[in-house]
């Protein structure tokens, strides 16, 4: 019998890399550069719209309309149904194991939480 696993796709979470190599604002410049390529250039937000005509970039081109909605109520902080930037940006840092894990390591080793 195969594994079930066979249908999951593997993450690889680049965003720790990324910010070694380009450093904390050349990161922010990057994330702010994916939400640009992701918004509606009228509005100046990330719609539902924008969001379904632009999953082709994300290699997602064949997510149904409801994964689309799931994905910007997981973003959208403010509740008015579309991704600003600065929720978009949350978004990402949140969806980031190694981001997320290396953030509860600092604060421990700077002793501002602990586990």
């Amino acid at each position: 019998m195969e594994a079930a696993f066979d249908d999951f796709a593997v993450f690889e979470d680049y965003f720790p890399s990324m910010i070694q190599r380009l450093g904390s604002d050349g990161f922010m410049g990057e994330l702010c550069n994916g939400f640009c390529l992701l918004m509606d250039v009228n509005k100046g937000v990330i719609t539902f719209e924008s969001l379904k005509r632009n999953t082709v970039f994300l290699g997602l081109e064949d997510l149904r309309d409801d994964e689309i909605v799931c994905m910007l109520l997981e973003g959208d902080l403010d509740g008015d149904g579309v991704l600003n930037q600065m929720e978009f940006c949350i978004l990402m840092f949140r969806l980031s194991p190694g981001i997320m894990d290396g953030s509860k390591r600092w604060m421990e080793e700077m002793g501002v939480i602990t586990f």
